[in-house]
């Protein structure tokens, strides 16, 4: 049996996509989405039925964020977007989807072969009125 899709979803990005006051707690942000990412482990995405294997890339003040049953963390040790690069990167042949709004990190890994979405696709929250 094959290995289920690879899912890499860009912390930073997802959390930052959403003017809701992560920025005062970028920790627990993180940890906030990690949680709300569960359920796609086994139901899947838009698109994707599950299973499927869900990274969690966090930098910065969010490196202390732990894996939950469903969600594995990485912690880059220094850019995020080369975290993300790397793990497409590790995948070969693998189908990789890459949660990220980010224009030059989708460039580098569509590059190497992963699929692109927008973090919409793991916010199932509405934005604030008058935003977004």
């Amino acid at each position: 049996m094959s290995a289920p899709p690879l899912v890499i979803v860009d912390a930073a990005n997802v959390v930052g996509s959403v003017p809701d006051g992560w920025w005062r707690d970028r920790r627990g942000a993180a940890e906030r989405l990690r949680d709300r990412l569960v359920r796609y482990a086994g139901e899947g995405l838009p698109g994707r039925q599950g299973p499927l294997e869900l990274v969690l890339v966090v930098e910065g003040a969010a490196r202390g964020v732990e894996s939950v049953p469903g969600v594995r963390v990485e912690a880059a040790p220094g850019s995020g977007d080369d975290r993300i690069v790397e793990l497409v990167a590790e995948a070969g042949s693998r189908p990789v989807l890459v949660v990220t709004a980010d224009r030059e990190l989708r460039r580098r890994v569509s590059e190497l072969g992963a699929e692109v979405t927008g973090p919409r696709t793991v916010r199932d929250e509405e934005p604030p009125a008058g935003r977004g």
